[in-house]
């Protein structure tokens, strides 16, 4: 495996100056994309478009700036766990800014993001909620620097137990409102320290092996747990998005090679950020090398058996994973679309080897072990390909194993098209088109006529359409769904909405996490907005077909410095779950800016709510 230059290939934003004019943008060539594989790809049945019937039938709320959670008139709101709640038997009562690592690993973790509702049965108003953690703000969480050694290893503890994931065991109480059933056995944590094992083409590989487990199998724990996913057999998927904020001293490696790797994964100088190869020599690269290959997988864990091992999959690949959503293909093989979350970073897909089967768990949970990681190629007339990361033509030279552990130099020399922070990616049901939003991306250069935006604040969502309609295929077309922004911004002649614009239309901008209703609906939550439009992050549904297609409603807003995340609908789509990451950021807790959810520790806390219709009827009914 040699070293080698990013793909070459011309990046998201040159591919959109060269196929879009200033006005065709704003008028999106849908129609001559749609050409390519036939209009009967996006042509809606009559079942589906009176499944679409009804559209968003609420009064949007206004944007706001501040320090409350908000949703439409006859809407009902509350909060169900927050970071620090007692969540196994026996966890202590939160206590504000006190390092007790113990007590963490029995408690809600921090920084809340996808969320997941698995019911333990049809009608039953009960079931598992599953939440991801994705870092931790030590600012936010303590009061000043520690005071001595023992408490800054008290804290480093801390912040390794707020990792992972929470598996909570809801109950609707007879008041309506959701409970935690304290004593439930599914109550479950999972850190950075939980023991898990490799599967997959690179596991035992010597990239994976360390001091403490030279048999390259065995990791320990997971971090940076961003976007996740639901497999058709009821497991969870949590993916390992920014681990290379997590490792020091890589100034200090002398091999230059294993730097430009190091580098190439994100690992650079400046970059840790927690300090934590102080505590625990598994973060220290001079050390333990290979242990920043350990992390940025796909995990997937069982929430109905708590003592089951989690797993990662190194078949999906090892970056900077945002989501990992699950859809079948037209033989029943498992599909899986992710994005790398970084800048210029590329669109993955996985396609299992074999057949999904219904009811067959033991099998199905070997489905993610076997298959085929593509990256994606957008070409200039709007269409596309899926390349194989393969040992053959650029990698004949690789071996399966270092594709897997390296799959972003990989895919650099296939020459799949840079992206602009590639984040949550979703099939929507009905049509079976695929959505992925591109955040933003502030190191964008390109700036002339026909690209007005040399720094992309406000980013923009894809459309992708299979060749076929087949989420198997390795073709595809693709058009902007949406470039985001203020459509009453006549300084940024691009922002379009499906290829509408109105000044009156909701400004939407730093698109993130997606879900899709039963109708087709994508309900958007947003990370940036406060910089980028200078109002609080908020959850919008924007329908995908019929006359309001690709225009916005807010639905929710959220409160000061918080970011709106992890959406997930449920009980057939009357409820919605959502986080509430990082209220306050910035403001540590010296000076907060945010004391949302305004309860008796006085200090913001994320947390994660949930959403109702005060009628009970389902949230668009």
């Amino acid at each position: 495996m040699s070293n080698h230059a990013r793909s070459q290939r011309p990046d998201f934003a040159t591919l959109v100056e060269r196929r879009y004019r200033r006005r065709e943008v704003l008028g999106t060539a849908l129609a001559t994309a749609l050409g390519a594989v036939g209009a009967a790809a996006l042509a809606p049945s009559a079942a589906a478009r009176a499944a679409r019937a009804g559209g968003a039938a609420f009064e949007p709320v206004p944007a706001s700036t501040a320090d409350t959670f908000r949703v439409p008139a006859g809407y009902a709101s509350q909060v169900v766990l927050r970071w620090g709640d007692p969540l196994l038997p026996g966890a202590p009562a939160f206590e504000p800014g006190v390092a007790d690592p113990d007590a963490a690993r029995r408690q809600f973790g921090f920084s809340c993001d996808h969320n997941a509702y698995l019911p333990f049965g049809p009608g039953r108003d009960e079931g598992l909620l599953c939440t991801n953690h994705e870092y931790v703000s030590p600012g936010e969480m303590f009061r000043g620097e520690a005071r001595d050694a023992d408490e800054a290893r008290a804290r480093f503890e801390v912040e390794v137990a707020a990792h992972g994931m929470s598996f909570a065991h809801l109950v609707r109480a007879k008041s309506g409102r959701w409970e935690l059933a304290p004593r439930s056995r599914f109550n479950r944590r999972v850190t950075g320290e939980t023991a898990m094992r490799f599967d997959g083409p690179a596991a035992g590989s010597a990239h994976l092996r360390t001091t403490a487990d030279p048999s390259g199998s065995s990791p320990l724990g997971t971090i940076a747990n961003c976007g996740g996913g639901v497999t058709p057999w009821g497991t969870v998927l949590t993916c390992e998005e920014n681990f290379d904020d997590y490792f020091g001293r890589v100034e200090e490696v002398a091999d230059e090679a294993l730097r430009n790797r190091l580098a190439r994964a994100g690992i650079t100088p400046g970059k840790d950020f927690y300090g934590w190869s102080e505590h625990d020599r598994r973060f220290d690269l001079t050390e333990e090398p290979n242990e920043a290959n350990r992390f940025g997988w796909v995990v997937e864990i069982d929430p109905f058996d708590p003592d089951s091992t989690p797993v990662k999959h190194t078949a999906l690949g090892r970056f900077e994973h945002e989501g990992a959503n699950c859809a079948l293909s037209d033989d029943g093989r498992v599909v899986v679309h992710m994005g790398d979350d970084a800048r210029f970073e590329y669109l993955y897909k996985f396609v299992s080897r074999d057949r999904y089967r219904p009811g067959d768990r033991a099998h199905n949970r070997t489905l993610l072990s076997h298959g085929t990681l593509y990256a994606a190629r957008l070409e200039e007339d709007g269409t596309g390909v899926w390349l194989p990361l393969v040992p053959e033509g650029p990698l004949a030279e690789w071996s399966m194993a270092d594709i897997c552990v390296h799959a972003r130099a990989a895919a650099d020399l296939l020459g799949a098209t840079p992206m602009d922070r590639p984040e949550d990616v979703e099939v929507e049901p009905i049509s079976r088109r695929v959505y992925a939003c591109m955040t933003n991306n502030s190191r964008r250069e390109t700036a002339d006529a026909a690209n007005p935006r040399p720094e992309n604040r406000h980013g923009q969502i894809v459309e992708l359409i299979e060749e076929g309609g087949d989420l198997a295929s390795t073709r595809f077309v693709w058009s902007l769904f949406m470039v985001c922004g203020d459509p009453a911004d006549a300084n940024d002649p691009f922002v379009s909405y499906a290829g509408r614009r109105e000044p009156d239309m909701a400004p939407v901008s730093c698109p993130d996490n997606v879900a899709f209703d039963r109708r087709g609906n994508l309900w958007l939550a947003t990370d940036g907005q406060p910089y980028a439009l200078g109002v609080n992050d908020a959850v919008y549904v924007i329908p995908t077909n019929g006359p309001d297609r690709g225009v916005p409603r807010r639905f929710a807003t959220g409160p000061i410095g918080c970011e709106m995340t992890g959406p997930f609908l449920a009980r057939d789509d009357r409820t919605l779950f959502a986080s509430v990451q990082h209220p306050g950021a910035g403001g540590g807790l010296a000076e907060p800016t945010s004391l949302w959810p305004h309860d008796a520790s006085r200090m913001p806390r994320p947390s994660v709510v949930v959403v109702e219709r005060e009628d009970g009827r389902p949230l668009l009914g």
